[in-house]
């Protein structure tokens, strides 16, 4: 752990160092993010989630440009051309591209033109050329280098040798290469061009045959776009500045008399920023723009899946879930209240191809017979119809629809397999989509967040930064609204913190060889959950109905002492102090600070003791979409109708109003103001009430607005 990355980060964050110095201590120690903040914040000064993340990997770039440092101070080394300035210099480099541009000259090259030119031995006309001394004729001189032994056959052919070594040069020069990176990215301009014969296969991307736009200000969404179309050769990409601006920079930094050898100077500039300088710069301004719409798209996909993950919960409810279906019928599950599969069926109603009667009363049968009390339909092919079948049987219970996104892949995976290895994909999906409406947050950690369908982009961005991303918001979901160990699967347990996919497995195998965990303390028992473990994932993991009342809570096992002793000083019980608010108004918290405990931490655990074990989600509500408009066929300019949001990009949101096709609230439609950021203004599973502005039927877009007044043609800019 290099310290003098603790002042480099506070500065960055805006914390304080001895703040870096404890989360790089805990995050070495092994905690996890959750764990720290919430149970370190003494330690921490109480950061959250996101700085302490901030933290860690701001960490991590700092290593990896160590590591790098060093690699390039060992190859300048066995080259022996190490200097005390250059060691200096790569030591105070303090980003990747400063170290590159000092490293650039003396990197192993292939054989350029440069390098051919001093196998001529034309390195002495290039310094000479490049001094720009008064009085001295390139032409003269490079008389004296003819050799056509060399393949010199004449002047114009060493001064053009010597032309490359200059160009080669400067393209190398570090100051040159940072005030062009300066230039790239303040003035560089994004042009897309179709290639010509590609237009009728690039149909995607007609609005970025004849596109242009300063690439500063490019959206990330436009800019993975248009990257796409050039990676499948279908758009033609140019990120450049003026040639001429960036020509008189460098002949302003380079030419510093006005001589003939300038000439020789200017000449070799030009060549060196077409050939050589100009593509660099272009790459790396094309990486900067990709790292940006990179961190965009996932940021924004973050966001999007949190929001999904803490959907509100229907809770413990028996619950039958139709996976709907014109030709194959529509397949039908029973489950009980904690997801358990009861009974699994197939019915085909009239729009189906069989019998709305022997359909209905098989409905009303299972409903009966179950106990159910909620219906979940998935939103997927015929879900209005079947929506609509269900509701008319008049069962006085909530009939939902779910979103389905991701429920095949979920079916044809190795945990549903697991679970139930004598049921086809069907009747898992089935159960999947009853157990959404359950608890989202459950379910959904058995998916791949990428099929969950709450994404941008999210197959063009870094794939390991997304994953870490991803991972990083499910592990905070869960363990923010914690676990309940005697009933969670696997695939839940692997993302409490401490423990992961292995450890899960035992606990589920101890669980289903002994029976329910009585304690948090009976966790020590689980083969290879040692004491860190332990300390990592007990308080977020909860038993309900248990030995100890703190064991339902996030109160952590190394506070119980504390809290009895907080009974004890008001002399009560443990459960009468948890249950009688009157007992924990006597309680003076400034009492129990010491060393090891704040203020910050025992104001937490007076929380969680007023509401032990208590759900961060919102309460869940029943939604109903608009009667009669179950087809894109339905839909009508005008339209005021009930939606939930889908997806949430930086163009605007998405919307489904119940008819197999997301309406589209263009960013300048969500709102009767200015809207920057769509997130600010719409969150995934919002329930909202939307106007439609625009149907088209035969592209299937549905353009919709949130807006109140002022209603106009929604862009579809996407």
């Amino acid at each position: 752990m290099n310290e003098a990355y603790f002042p480099i980060i506070a500065g960055e964050l805006k914390i304080k160092p001895s703040q870096v110095r404890a989360v790089a201590g805990l995050l070495e120690e092994g905690s996890t993010i959750p764990f720290i903040a919430r149970y370190r914040k003494e330690a921490t000064g109480s950061l959250d989630e996101v700085a302490i993340t901030a933290v860690r990997d701001r960490l991590k770039e700092l290593e990896l440009l160590d590591v790098r440092r060093e690699a390039i101070l060992k190859s300048m080394t066995e080259q022996g051309v190490l200097t005390e300035e250059l060691e200096q210099a790569v030591k105070s480099a303090q980003t990747m591209a400063e170290l590159e541009d000092i490293y650039l000259p003396y990197r192993p090259k292939r054989r350029t033109r440069a390098v051919i030119a001093r196998e001529k031995g034309l390195q002495p006309l290039a310094d000479l050329i490049f001094s720009q001394e008064q009085g001295i004729d390139p032409v003269k001189e490079a008389c004296s280098f003819v050799d056509p032994g060399k393949g010199v056959e004449t002047p114009e052919d060493a001064l053009a040798g010597a032309r490359d070594i200059i160009a080669e040069r400067v393209s190398e020069d570090a100051d040159v290469r940072a005030f062009m990176r300066a230039l790239f990215e303040k003035e560089a301009v994004l042009t897309s061009e179709v290639y010509t014969g590609a237009e009728e296969e690039a149909s995607t991307y007609r609005d970025y045959f004849h596109w242009q736009e300063p690439a500063s200000k490019a959206p990330s969404h436009r800019i993975l776009a248009i990257f796409r179309g050039n990676r499948e050769a279908f758009l033609k990409l140019s990120i450049r500045p003026g040639e001429d601006r960036a020509l008189s920079l460098i002949e302003r930094h380079v030419c510093k008399k006005n001589s003939p050898c300038t000439e020789q100077v200017r000449l070799a500039c030009t060549d060196g920023y077409k050939r050589l300088l100009g593509p660099s710069m272009e790459n790396e301004i094309k990486g900067v723009l990709k790292d940006r719409a990179d961190d965009e798209a996932i940021r924004v996909f973050a966001k999007n899946l949190r929001e999904l993950l803490m959907a509100p919960p229907l809770g413990r409810r028996r619950v039958l879930a139709i996976d709907p279906g014109f030709r194959t019928g529509c397949k039908v599950v029973c489950l009980d209240a904690q997801g358990m599969l009861l009974h699994h069926d197939v019915i085909f109603p009239a729009f189906s191809g069989g019998r709305a009667e022997e359909a209905a009363k098989a409905v009303k049968s299972m409903v009966g017979q179950y106990g159910i009390e909620a219906v979940a339909v998935g939103n997927g092919t015929a879900g209005r119809e079947t929506e609509a079948f269900v509701a008319g049987l008049g069962l006085q219970i909530p009939v939902i629809m779910v979103n389905e996104s991701g429920a095949s892949v979920y079916s044809a995976s190795e945990a549903a397999r697991r679970e139930f290895p004598d049921k086809d994909v069907t009747v898992r999906g089935a159960v999947s989509i009853g157990r959404r409406l359950m608890d989202p947050l459950a379910e959904l950690v058995k998916i791949d967040p990428k099929a969950i369908g709450v994404g941008q982009y999210q197959h063009d961005v870094d794939q390991g930064k997304l994953k870490r991303k991803l991972d990083d918001v499910v592990e905070s979901c869960v363990n923010a609204v914690g676990v309940e160990v005697n009933t969670a699967s696997v695939e839940l347990l692997t993302y409490v913190s401490g423990l992961g996919p292995a450890l899960a497995g035992n606990i589920v195998s101890c669980r289903n060889e002994n029976g329910p965990f009585k304690s948090r303390d009976e966790l020590r028992k689980v083969p290879r959950l040692g004491s860190r473990a332990f300390e990592q994932a007990a308080g977020f993991l909860r038993i309900r109905d248990g030995v100890c009342p703190l064991d339902a809570s996030a109160v952590h096992p190394e506070r119980y002492g504390l809290v009895e002793r907080m009974a004890a000083d008001v002399g009560a019980s443990l459960a009468d102090l948890m249950r009688d608010r009157d007992l924990r108004k006597r309680i003076d918290l400034k009492r129990y600070i010491d060393d090891s405990v704040g203020m910050p931490t025992l104001q937490d655990i007076m929380a969680e003791l007023d509401k032990p074990g208590r759900d961060p989600r919102e309460t869940f509500e029943v939604f109903s979409f608009a009667e009669g408009v179950n087809g894109i066929e339905d839909v009508r300019e005008g339209m005021e109708l009930p939606g939930i949001v889908t997806n949430v990009t930086n163009f605007g949101a998405f919307v489904d109003i119940g008819v197999h096709q997301d309406g589209l609230v263009h960013i300048s439609q969500l709102a009767d103001r200015f809207v920057k950021d769509p997130s600010d203004v719409v969150k995934v599973n919002q329930k909202v009430r939307v106007k439609v502005l625009d149907v088209d039927v035969k592209r299937r877009r549905i353009s919709l607005t949130l807006r109140t007044k002022g209603h106009g043609k929604a862009k579809t800019d996407r």
